[in-house]
């Protein structure tokens, strides 16, 4: 594709949200105590992490709240990105699935500290040292 006819252009948007109860529970709980919840579906019991209000697959209000973590297993993984995505952390890190002790569900989120990510790998949440309510909160996994 030929892009001399087109001008790049970058458009920086600042909003805010309101999380809803459950996100908001979710994030306060890394902000201020460094706990990963997860909810729990009545209707089938699984842990949904990270929590939801309701369950994606019964449709299920939630509201049992189970402490999860902070360690788990790798299910899935990207490459190491060349890129320096744990610029600010000081780690190179990779994308990965993480199935959390005690959870159903797996979280998205960053590995670091490893240099041959694989499926199976055993893994820690590693906190930020400033948490301000946001999923980097957890700052990166690494191998356990």
């Amino acid at each position: 594709m030929n892009t001399d006819n087109f001008v790049v252009a970058g458009v920086n948007l600042s909003f805010k949200y309101a999380a809803g109860e459950a996100a908001s529970r979710f994030l306060i709980a890394l902000r201020d105590e460094k706990k990963i919840l997860g909810a729990r579906c009545p209707s089938c019991q699984r842990v949904l992490v990270p929590a939801r209000s309701f369950c994606p697959r019964c449709f299920v209000e939630t509201s049992e709240w189970i402490e999860v973590g902070p360690a788990g297993t790798v299910i899935a993984f990207a490459p190491l990105s060349p890129l320096p995505l744990g610029e600010g952390l000081g780690v190179r890190v990779a994308f990965a699935l993480i199935h959390l002790d005690g959870a159903d569900t797996a979280l998205a989120h960053f590995i670091g500290e490893v240099d041959s990510p694989r499926i199976g790998l055993r893994v820690i949440a590693v906190f930020a040292e400033s948490r301000r309510g946001h999923i980097l909160d957890i700052a990166y996994f690494k191998p356990e």
